[in-house]
């Protein structure tokens, strides 16, 4: 069985891909209250564990680079294959509604500082998927209004919530179609 790869560990690609980078200042990245951050907490423990991880796997490489006084430090660096790895997870929509809060987040804000082409395609890409999501949801027979049956409740909640993503990905789109222009 083959292991797939954490949203985590492809943000740990899409930071080296700006270059090589140290563990420290890996999360310093990942700890930006302005930034990825604002999604997600994690632990320097769990950072180079899941470095390791991309190492073993091929994603990334390691150098030690000499320190005055201090012992040598760890310096990451990104591989074709996690390169490749990164692009082809930063390009495909999430697939299930439940990922949109911290799998879609991460791909958005990777997408941006990839460029303004890349973030168009990320957000059509989501929202085909989620008209879909509501496609298929609307065309689920369900009880009529008047029930007011958890069936019925669970039902209006699921359209509901798929109409909410498609405002936001509208409001995303607007909001960074500008930058889209001035390229």
């Amino acid at each position: 069985m083959t292991r797939l790869p954490l949203t985590t560990e492809y943000a740990l690609l899409g930071f080296l891909r700006e270059g090589p980078m140290h563990g420290y200042q890996i999360h310093r990245r990942l700890s930006d209250p302005a930034g990825i951050g604002l999604v997600w907490r994690l632990k320097r423990s769990q950072l180079y564990a899941l470095l390791k991880r991309l190492e073993k796997d091929g994603y990334v490489t390691t150098v030690l680079s000499p320190q005055d006084r201090r012992p040598p430090r760890n310096v990451f660096q990104l591989t074709r294959a996690g390169e490749g790895k990164f692009l082809d997870w930063l390009q495909s929509p999430v697939l299930h509604g439940r990922e949109i809060r911290l799998h879609f987040l991460a791909k958005l804000y990777f997408a941006q500082r990839e460029g303004p082409q890349v973030v168009q395609r990320l957000i059509e890409r989501q929202r085909s998927v989620c008209q879909n999501w509501l496609a298929a949801q609307q065309a689920i027979d369900a009880p009529p209004p008047g029930n007011q049956s958890y069936e019925w409740l669970v039902h209006e909640f699921r359209q509901a919530q798929i109409q909410a993503v498609l405002t936001w990905l509208d409001t995303c789109q607007r909001a960074l179609a500008p930058a889209a222009s001035n390229i």
